[in-house]
C-alpha cells in the first residue's frame, strides 16, 4: 500500500529546502532541527553512532564509517537508478517485518521527475520508489501519519538536510526504531529548473527516462526508444545555466555524504558500481539482511584532485563575485572529454575531490551571500577540507 497524504503549506524559511518540520503540528522545531542554522555534527554524530568522526584518514571526508564498499545487487532492478539497492534495502526490511513502514519519494502521478512523499507499507510497491527524482518534496511531513496510523518501526529513505532534521527531532518522534538509508546529495533544484536542464541537453527533453551523473565523467541519458547517450561532462551547459539554477541552499550545503544515516548509498566512489558506507551497527544488519544478493568489492582510489579543486575554486570565486566564469575554449572541450576519465582522479579520491569542491562552495557563496551566518553553519568538517586550499576562518567567523 503506498499513502501520498496532503500536507499543511509550508512556513516561510529563509534557507529552506522544505523538508516537511515546517508542515507539521510544530513547525517552531526548525529552529532546533534544520542544518542551516546552527549544525552540531560531533554531538548529532555520536547520539547517532555512538562517536564522532575521526580527525585522520578517510573519514575527514566521509564520516564515521564502520565499512565501505564497491557494491551492485546481483540482479538488477528494472527502472532503478543503478541496480536498485537502495529500495531493495527498504524492501527487505518490510519483507521480514523489521519496520512497518518506509518513508520515501515516488513520482508524482503528473510529472515522472518530481518527487512525492509517500507511505509504503508493502514491499512489492518498493517498485514505485525506484530511479531518481528532482526537486523538493517535503518528506518528514510524513512522520506524523506514520505515528497516526500506529507504525512504532519504520525507515526512512532521505537525502541530508531531511536526515539531519530527523535525527534532530528523533529521541521526541517515539518510534520503538527507525532504520536510515541515506543518499548523497548532488545539489538539488526545483522540478521546473531541472526540465529546464534536460531541455538544454536534448530537443527530445520528454522521451528522457533516465539521467545519471556518472563517476567516469559523463551523463548518461536514457529514452523511451531505448537509445542511450553519454556526455562528457565539459559538454554540459552549466555555465549558461541562469545564477539561481542552484538555490543558497544547495550551494552551502555542509554534508554531501549524509552522515547521519545508518548507510549511505551512493555512486562517487563506486567507478561504475554503487559507493556504500555502513555507519553503525543498524545500517550493518541492513547489508547483511540482502546476503548473497549483493555484490561487494572494496573501493578504490587513483589520481591527484588538487589541480583540480584548485581549478574549480578559481572559478567558484569568480561565480560567488557575481563576475563572469573562466571558459574552456570549445576546441579543447572535445579532447579533454577524452582526457579526464583517464586523467582525472577516480573512485575514493574522486569523491575526495567532489568534498572538497562542495567545502569550498559552501564558505565562498556563503561569505558573499549570508557572512553573518558563517560562525554557526559551517561546521568543523568543512573548514578542515576547505583548509588545503587556503581558506580558513576569520577572526569574524570563528
Amino acid at each position: 500500500m503506498i499513502e501520498t497524504p496532503s500536507f499543511a503549506d509550508p512556513a516561510p524559511r529563509n534557507l529552506c529546502t522544505d523538508c516537511g518540520v515546517s508542515r507539521m503540528k510544530d513547525p517552531s522545531a526548525c529552529g532546533t532541527a534544520c542544518q542551516f542554522i546552527k549544525p552540531t555534527y560531533p554531538l548529532a554524530e555520536t547520539q547517532t553512532h555512538g562517536r564522532s568522526a575521526m580527525s585522520s584518514g578517510d573519514e575527514v571526508f566521509f564520516g564515521v564509517t564502520q565499512k565501505m564498499y564497491r557494491a551492485a545487487l546481483k540482479n538488477p532492478r528494472q527502472d532503478a537508478q543503478w541496480t536498485g539497492l537502495t529500495t531493495r534495502l527498504a524492501e527487505r526490511l518490510l519483507e521480514t517485518g523489521t519496520v512497518d513502514a518506509v518513508l520515501c519519494m515516488v513520482p508524482d502521478p503528473d510529472d515522472r521527475w518530481k518527487p512525492q512523499p509517500a507511505l509504503i507499507t508493502q514491499a512489492v510497491d518498493m517498485a514505485q520508489a525506484r530511479g531518481m527524482r528532482m526537486g523538493y518534496a517535503p518528506l518528514l511531513a510524513l512522520l506524523e501519519p506514520a505515528i497516526a496510523a500506529g507504525h512504532t518501526r519504520i525507515a526512512v529513505i532521505g537525502i541530508p538536510c531531511q536526515i539531519y532534521a530527523l535525527r534532530a527531532l528523533e529521541a521526541k518522534l517515539g518510534f520503538e526504531r527507525i532504520y536510515v538509508i541515506g543518499t548523497p546529495c548532488s545539489d538539488n533544484t526545483t522540478t521546473a529548473n531541472f526540465h529546464d536542464f534536460l531541455g538544454r541537453l536534448t530537443d527530445q527533453p520528454d522521451t528522457v527516462t533516465y539521467l545519471e551523473f556518472k563517476a567516469n565523467y559523463h551523463v548518461e541519458l536514457r529514452f523511451t526508444d531505448g537509445t542511450i547517450r553519454n556526455i562528457p561532462f565539459l559538454q554540459l551547459p552549466l555555465s549558461d545555466l541562469p545564477r539561481d539554477f542552484f538555490p543558497l541552499t544547495c550551494k552551502t550545503c555542509v554534508d554531501y555524504t549524509n552522515r547521519l544515516s545508518d548507510i549511505t548509498v551512493g555512486y562517487m566512489a563506486g567507478m561504475g558500481d554503487q559507493w556504500v558506507i555502513v555507519r553503525n551497527d543498524r545500517g550493518a544488519e541492513m547489508l547483511a539482511g540482502l546476503g548473497n544478493e549483493v555484490s561487494l568489492t572494496a573501493p578504490s582510489s587513483k589520481g591527484n584532485r588538487t589541480s583540480s579543486v584548485k581549478g574549480f575554486l578559481e572559478n567558484t570565486k569568480l561565480a560567488a563575485g557575481g563576475l563572469p566564469l573562466r571558459r574552456m575554449p570549445n576546441w579543447l572541450r572535445p579532447i579533454m572529454g577524452v582526457l579526464m576519465p583517464l586523467l582525472g582522479p577516480k573512485g575514493l579520491e574522486f569523491a575526495k575531490a567532489r568534498l572538497d569542491m562542495k567545502a569550498v562552495e559552501t564558505i565562498l557563496h556563503l561569505r558573499r551571500e549570508e557572512p553573518a551566518k558563517m560562525k554557526n553553519m559551517v561546521p568543523d568538517h568543512v573548514w578542515n577540507l576547505a583548509a588545503k586550499y587556503g581558506l580558513t576562518r576569520s577572526d569574524d567567523e570563528k
